[in-house]
Parts: C-alpha cells; structure tokens; sequence
C-alpha cells in the first residue's frame, strides 16, 4: 500500500513537471512514506519534512535521535538531522532558513532530473524565499496532493472499513453509556479510550453535546451533565487505524420515556437528507449536479445548515468538497465524482433559536456503479417508528 501510494504521488510529480517535493504536512508524509512519528507535535511545529524526487532517493529530515523510528521503511532511502528543529522557539528562523534551502535546493539539482520546480505542502514564507534565492521555481502544491490522495486504492478502502469498524465500537460504548448524571466529558472520554483501544490514533474535535447544547451545532464536550428525555449527538471525526480518518455522527436520546413529537421531527429530516443526498450520487456525476439536486432543506433550518452536502475522506477530511447550492459560488469548485472516491454525506438539523438539534451523517465509497455504505450503525428505531 505504501509504494502504491507513492507511485501515485510520483504520477502525478511526473506529469506536473515537478523535479521534487518538499513534505512538512504529517498527513501528506504519512501518504507518501507510511511514516508517522510524534504526529501531533508536527501538526503544529513545522520542522520535519522529506524531499521526495520524482525519481531517486527519498530523504528525511528527522528529529533529532527519532531516525530509528522511521527508517525501517522501505519508501525511505536516508535520514538525516533538521535544519528547522527549534528555530523558531529559538529566534532562529532567519538564520535556519538559509541552510535549510541550501540542502534542499542541492537534492533538487542532483535528483530533480533537470527540473528545479519544486512543491512545497506548507513551510514559513523564510523557507520559501530563501529555496527561490537559490534557483527553485517554488509552487504550494498542497491542493494537488489532495487531489492525488481523493481515489482511493483498494488497499486504502480496506484500511477505512477497519478504522470504521473501530469508530462504531467506540460509538456503541457512548451509547450504552447514556444515562442521567452522566457528563458529556465522561462520555468523550469513553469515544476516545475506545478509539485507541481499537487501534485509533486519535480524534480530530471534541463534538459530542447534549440538550440546547446540541443547537447551534459544533459546540463542544464540556462538563455538562444530560438530563433524561434530551438529546446527545456526535460525530466522530476520529484518525482511526492505520492513520484512515472515520467520519459519521449520530444522535441519541437519554431515557426514560420515548422521543418528544419535536424530537422525531428533526431526526427524521436529517434522516430523510442524509438519504435522499446518498441516493443521488453515481459515479460520472459532476459535483454541481449532486448540489444542485440535493434535498431541499427547509427554510427555517437554512441558516444554520452544515457548511457541506458532502466531503471526501482519507486520511482525515479532505476533497472533494461539495458545498450546497446556495453556497456553490463561494464555497465550491467543478469535478466529477469518480469510483475510488470515498465522501461522507452530511446533515444538521435545527432551526434558530431551537432548543435541540439533531446531527447524523454517513460515508461512502463511489464504486463504478453507484454507492456502498461504509458506516454500519444503525439508526435509531424509537425516531423513525411510524406513528399508529
């Protein structure tokens, strides 16, 4: 799976006239190398990178004593120390950025096979002065990789139905967990400790709310404590195993007693939008289309509507992003949905000034003939009975 996704990231380098690529995002490095070392102090401390050729040897620039960690794997070729560690805690960025640049901009030369186009994922505005100074027609390419990243190969959707799997195992522990008195923090605490107990990493937001908690939506976990008859939603959002991001939300109810008429009500519309929205995507399909056919939301929930249709899923949230109709212009961008593409299909349901909201969404993979649904958690029976 490794070298089959660096093959696809060295098409695409191949086909774009890029001598090499400069990685710092731990997403993108983990896609192109497998490699993942202290994930989360590099999402905020920009100082590990590889310079990826589109032919010859890959190189990392690790932390300093944490090569061992990484150069097991066959995608990487060397190791060799930072030029950026501390830097900037340190006041040093003017003086980094020059050596940094140097190395860099003599991988290039050496491997670039005569290109000195060179993408950058994200690095400080120094970095990227100081590697043009020295000849490297640098490009952000961060867009690009993402769009290298949305088909998915089959080895990539087997890693998301075992990060699914765990995520509705770490779902079912908070929903046997509900009860009166229990705090919304006690029960993110469960997602979360069932998350790595399957082999999770870790979860990306803290959206688990209950009662008027849960309108306006994304809100978060606090030490608020439900009460019975109210509403409990979450989504998941959770970098699950082997680094594959899961992606669906549910809402249930605390008991005793049975959902208020209200309370169905807003379940069985986002139900109802979460459906229809999943029925209608075929593969071909131009993302316009999908927004432009989607269910129609009514006016009294319009101005606090989840911010998507749908968006795709990988390795965390990623493209295509499919922005509702009404938000086309600002938000979205042409394309087609393709087989290998994996979404999940979005839905918030409260109206302003509500005192409850419901929150539900699934995933999906684009197949070449239409859909399968990858997140299996069942819905909630007491909200979609029909009335007798």
């Amino acid at each position: 799976m490794r070298k089959g996704r660096l093959a696809k990231l060295r098409g695409w380098m191949r086909e774009a006239g890029y001598g090499g690529v400069v990685l710092f995002d731990p997403y993108n490095q983990r896609y192109a190398t497998g490699s993942r070392n202290m994930f989360g102090y590099f999402l905020r401390n920009s100082t590990r990178y590889f310079f990826i050729p589109t032919d010859g040897p890959i190189v990392l620039f690790e932390y300093p004593q944490s090569y061992h960690v990484s150069m097991v794997l066959d995608t990487i070729d060397e190791a060799r120390p930072s030029k950026l560690v501390w830097s900037s805690v340190s006041g040093r960025d003017d003086e980094t950025a020059g050596p940094f640049a140097d190395e860099i901009a003599e991988l290039l030369k050496k491997h670039g096979g005569g290109s000195m186009k060179l993408g950058l994922d994200r690095c400080s505005h120094l970095q990227a002065l100081a590697l043009e100074k020295r000849g490297c027609d640098v490009r952000d390419c961060q867009g690009e990789i993402l769009a290298v990243r949305a088909v998915k190969t089959p080895e990539e959707v087997k890693c998301l139905q075992v990060s699914m799997a765990g995520a509705e195992a770490a779902v079912y522990a908070v929903r046997e967990a509900i009860k009166p008195g229990v705090s919304e923090n006690e029960l993110f605490a469960i997602m979360y400790g069932e998350v790595i107990r399957q082999g999770g990493e870790f979860i990306e937001t803290r959206l688990l709310t209950s009662g008027q908690r849960t309108n306006p939506w994304f809100n978060e976990a606090s030490g608020r404590k439900i009460r019975p008859g109210e509403l409990l939603a979450l989504d998941t959002d959770t970098i699950g195993c082997y680094g594959y991001y899961s992606d669906f939300s549910r809402t249930f109810r605390c008991g005793p007693g049975k959902p208020t008429d209200y309370q169905k009500s807003l379940y069985r519309m986002a139900h109802d939008q979460v459906q229809h929205n999943i029925s209608i995507v075929k593969p071909g399909m131009a993302f316009r289309e999908i927004a432009e056919r989607a269910w129609k939301i009514p006016d009294r929930f319009v101005d606090q509507r989840y911010t998507s249709v749908m968006h795709g899923v990988g390795m965390h949230g990623e493209t295509p992003f499919i922005a509702h109709a009404m938000d086309y212009e600002t938000y979205g961008r042409d394309g087609v949905v393709v087989p290998g593409m994996v979404v999940s299909v979005e839905s918030y349901i409260g109206e302003k000034g509500g005192r409850e909201g419901v929150k539900l969404e699934d995933e999906i993979l684009i197949t070449d003939t239409g859909t399968e649904l990858l997140s299996r958690f069942p819905y909630e029976d007491e909200f979609l009975e029909k009335q007798v």
